[in-house]
């Protein structure tokens, strides 16, 4: 079979294929399936808590109705289904209206859907620094400028987001939305705070923009009190107007299912429901199904409760071992919920530069650079603690900081050299 050449109609590929890039925790996923590695690159959810014979009844019910299963659907989703995301979000305190909910094929496509409903290329995108790179890939392909804004602990930082829109508005840059992940955001683990909640959405209807609001990890919640979702803080002053809500049934029920959703006001609906029909026409009577006959069922909650318990307990494993194994010069979040951890190495350390050596070592991590559109991040590094078991999680952490601490070793030396060749060079003019 003849060798392809991958590169030969570079002259017929459209513009907007220049800009995408492969995500680099996908990329590591055919490098980790070799024995031995522990990862902490991949967002996964722990499915095996689901249980088999949960999933044995749910497919039994299913089964009854199979030709309906198996049949195309609604672009929008079934009926049923649109009732479990109206419960879903009533859980988090969200209200939802069975019109304003819109089914995707994974949260993912619900990314893509906004950037083709209201990017043109060149239109501006705020997202916080860092930010989740499947949202970046997936705007990527309408060719926007993403304006990176920096965080704290609290989450963006609200009065930097609207110098940004200020700039870009003084050099004719259209802001079209804000773009965030309010809840233990992907990949650094911080949740913004209520009030800053309520200052973006002040700062959006100042300046007439949309806020796309992505919380797959909201329910995952282990310590203190959830803040209210800017869904359901621009709801309670009367409007369901600028916020465009995304959920995912991904780290709740599990991401085979591929279904995720929008909740919007209907204008916004109307353009998406467009632009699925050109993607894919209608996601999975098969998946929905599964998933009411589950949900129907109450499991959920306790399902819910089950995961939590996990998580937390892989969130304390990897936060003690961090403080245990890491130098001083390392620092790390500590998030509340959800599957990340972000860490920061001294600025002279490139995590991207040093992955083989450290899968060499049997440890793997998502290099920082991949969450900014502008290549910044590079001494940063996200871990995930969600589909690890403890005592490995442990280890993999002592792994890692062995790996830290000599290439800090190795730049301590080369100082070292750089100074004695300095002197002596002094000593040989003087």
């Amino acid at each position: 079979m003849p060798v392809v050449d991958l590169d030969r109609f570079d002259f017929l590929y459209a513009r907007r294929v220049r800009g995408l890039r492969s995500s680099a925790a996908r990329d590591l996923m055919a490098m980790l399936s070799r024995p031995g590695i522990i990862s902490l690159a991949g967002g996964f959810p722990d499915t095996s808590a689901f249980g088999s014979e949960a999933l044995k009844r749910i497919a039994a019910a299913v089964a009854d109705d199979s030709a309906r299963a198996l049949q195309y659907g609604p672009t929008g989703g079934l009926e049923e289904i649109k009732d479990i995301i109206m419960d879903v979000m009533a859980a988090e305190g969200t209200p939802a209206r069975q019109e304003d909910v819109f089914l995707t094929t994974g949260a993912q496509q619900g990314l893509d859907l906004i950037g083709r409903v209201f990017l043109d290329e060149g239109d501006a995108v705020i997202c916080e620094a860092p930010t989740y790179v499947g949202a970046l890939n997936a705007f990527s392909s309408y060719r926007p400028r993403i304006l990176h804004v920096p965080m704290d602990r609290h989450g963006m930082d609200v009065a930097a987001a609207a110098e940004a829109i200020q700039r870009a508005r003084r050099q004719k840059v259209a802001v079209k939305f804000i773009y965030t992940v309010p809840n233990f955001q992907n990949p650094a683990g911080v949740t913004l705070s209520g009030e800053r909640r309520r200052q973006l959405l002040e700062l959006a209807r100042e300046h007439d923009l949309i806020i796309v609001e992505d919380n797959p990890y909201g329910v995952l919640r282990f310590d203190g009190e959830a803040p209210p979702t800017i869904s359901s803080l621009e709801q309670a002053s009367g409007e369901l107007e600028r916020v465009v809500y995304l959920g995912t049934f991904s780290k709740i029920f599990a991401p085979g299912v591929r279904l995720g959703w929008v909740h919007a006001q209907q204008g916004i609906l109307h353009k998406v429901n467009v632009g699925k029909q050109a993607a894919d026409l209608c996601s999975s009577n098969l998946s929905q199904m599964l998933i009411v006959a589950y949900f129907r069922s109450g499991e959920w909650r306790g399902y819910i409760r089950r995961l939590l318990k996990v998580y937390r307990e892989r969130r304390d494993a990897m936060l003690d071992a961090l403080a245990e194994f890491m130098p001083e010069e390392v620092y790390w979040t500590h998030p509340d919920g959800g599957f990340f951890v972000w860490v920061t190495l001294p600025e002279y350390l490139d995590a991207t530069a040093m992955l083989p050596q450290a899968i060499q070592r049997n440890i793997a991590y998502v290099p920082g650079e991949g969450f900014y559109a502008d290549g910044a991040g590079k001494n940063c590094m996200r871990l995930n603690f969600s589909f690890v078991e403890p005592e490995k999680i442990r280890r993999g952490i002592e792994l890692l900081s062995e790996v830290i601490k000599e290439r800090m070793e190795f730049r301590d030396k080369l100082e070292r050299g750089s100074r004695a060749r300095a002197r002596r060079k002094e000593r040989t003019q003087r």
